[in-house]
């Protein structure tokens, strides 16, 4: 069997899509960065909530 380099390319690509899909999964945590320390969640002077 002659293998030609687009075929061994080919499954190059595909072996390292396959890998890098398996290295994020399992990942746990926030999607979103945190936000710096400094900066508060809720403001001070929060107004009521709406009925």
């Amino acid at each position: 069997m002659n293998k030609t380099a687009a075929s061994v390319g080919g499954r190059l690509l595909a072996l390292s899509i396959t890998l890098a899909a398996l290295a994020g999964c399992g990942q746990k945590g926030p999607l979103m960065l945190p936000k710096p320390a400094g900066a508060a969640s809720v403001p001070a002077s929060a107004p009521a909530p709406a009925r």
